[in-house]
């Protein structure tokens, strides 16, 4: 694997062509290897689309054609969120939709620059690795941390090209509506998940004519500042924490059922940030406090509430004493290992998140601490922020409202999404006006589509029939299943 990545490397930058059109209009298919079912396909688009006569990339998207020709509706355009999840294994997978979407719909997935099989950015592997622990306690840590951003940026460009400085999500969208033109198709239909919401906000701002139906699930406000962005997704990620607490006291399968779960957990974030705390299912390792905290957002995702409860027991019981694992030098590679890696150049290309130098930082984590008690901070929202720090140039698509929608949109969020905090769903619903309606899961968990056939039900009809669904726009939650989602 680590020689397949790096013939990869040394030969990506033949995938980036000087060409003289803005984008090749025809995409090349062939059967999906996983699925010859499945159509996939490629695609060149300039690297740079400012520049649209330089450099191009090769995209790859596949096409799941609509089951039922007579009835088809259009093309259904896809993406999973990340950012830099693959597009192309979503509209691969024959059971994210049901047989009602799969029936009326072509289901196309893009690959995103720089991610999956686009142009995908690779990065030193053992660098990636070094990434610090965010939680920094010093103003040297902090700048230290800046330092270590500017040197992996290089790494990055110097491995992946061009492609590196030109990730943001409005070039992924006018590739998006590259590729609508290369189909043929009028108009779109859009369902995007996550980071894969931005996506549907950028084209319709850019493109609001080309929109059929738009559902966004999972909402990113790509209108919030720093503060904003920090501060309400630390609530959401404590507020999941609270509704798992409040879970485990009604649950009779729960394993600290009847237990002080906060006394547990102080006593868990005590042992981590002295360096004692042994991670029950990798002993004699050690957890640190961000260790710690990200297990448990981890956690929130499905939510996996039963398994939460046995890893916090066994944390908390484990008496058996182990020395700590000496560092050591990794061991000399033959080959450099890369790995795929484009979240940073993604995020530090679509939003500008200051923090006002390390004393700003430090009063940000104490303020959030106060707000989010047991979890002091998302780490999905602080990995973004240190991840930018020291970047050498502005962001190019930096945040702003989206304008007021021309159709109809479906807005859906969990309650209690740890990651996709349900304030900025609502938000955005109030900035998309009148033609948006704003669904919520009343339950847990990331994304409502795959947690709620209610869910499901009222998004498929949607897309289908462009009906929203009817006030009040709510789904009653679904109590998660021993060591599964229900």
């Amino acid at each position: 694997m680590r020689c397949i990545r790096a013939v990869l490397a040394a030969t990506l930058i033949l995938t980036a062509q000087p060409g003289p059109v803005s984008a090749d209009p025809a995409i090349r298919w062939t059967p999906c290897p996983e699925d010859e079912t499945v159509q996939c396909g490629t695609m060149w688009v300039p690297v740079d689309w400012t520049a649209p006569s330089g450099p191009r990339i090769e995209l790859h998207l596949a096409r799941s054609p609509a089951t039922d020709p007579k009835s088809r509706i259009g093309v259904l355009m896809v993406n999973p969120g990340g950012p830099g999840v693959s597009a192309v294994n979503m509209a691969l997978d024959p059971e994210y939709f049901d047989a009602r979407i799969h029936r009326r719909f072509d289901i196309v997935g893009i690959d995103p620059r720089g991610a999956g099989r686009s142009a995908p950015i690779l990065c030193d592997q053992d660098l990636v690795d070094e990434r610090p622990d965010p939680l920094f306690a010093t103003e040297a840590a902090f700048t230290a941390a800046g330092d270590y951003n500017r040197r992996l940026a290089a790494d990055c460009a110097r491995r992946s090209g061009a492609i590196y400085r030109h990730a943001d999500t409005v070039s992924v969208v006018r590739d998006m509506d590259a590729v609508r033109m290369a189909l043929g198709e009028q108009r779109i239909s859009f369902f995007g998940a996550s980071y894969g919401t931005l996506i549907g906000q950028l084209y319709a701002e850019r493109y609001p004519d080309r929109l059929r139906a738009l559902v966004m699930d999972g909402v990113m406000d790509h209108s919030a500042g720093a503060d904003a962005f920090l501060t309400q997704t630390t609530e959401a990620v404590q507020a999941a924490f609270d509704q798992f607490v409040a879970w485990c006291a009604r649950d009779t399968d729960c394993v600290l059922r009847g237990r002080d779960i906060d006394g547990i957990w102080a006593v868990l974030m005590e042992r981590a940030g002295a360096g004692e705390l042994i991670d029950p299912y990798d002993p004699p390792s050690r957890l640190g406090v961000w260790d710690l905290i990200s297990a448990a957002f981890s956690a929130f995702y499905d939510p996996q509430w039963y398994s939460f409860a046995h890893y916090l027991k066994e944390a908390y019981e484990l008496k058996e004493a182990y020395e700590p694992v000496p560092a050591g030098r990794r061991a000399a590679r033959g080959v450099e290992d890369l790995t795929p890696h484009s979240f940073g150049a993604v995020m530090c290309q679509d939003w500008s998140l200051p923090v006002g130098g390390f004393t700003g930082f430090r009063d940000t984590l104490r303020a959030l601490a106060a707000r989010a008690p047991q979890v002091r901070v998302s780490p999905l929202a602080l990995t973004a922020v240190t991840g930018c720090l020291g970047q050498e140039s502005p962001p190019v698509n930096p945040q702003r409202p989206i304008p007021a929608a021309a159709g109809p949109v479906l807005v859906v969020n969990s309650r209690f999404d740890p990651a996709t905090a349900y304030v900025w769903a609502q938000q955005v619903a109030r900035q998309l006006g009148p033609a948006a309606r704003l669904l919520t899961y009343q339950g847990w968990g990331h994304v409502a589509y795959t947690h709620s056939d209610c869910v499901r039900d009222a998004v498929d009809g949607y897309l289908t029939d462009l009906t929203l669904p009817a006030l009040p726009a709510t789904c009653p939650a679904i109590e998660p299943e021993p060591f599964g989602v229900g």
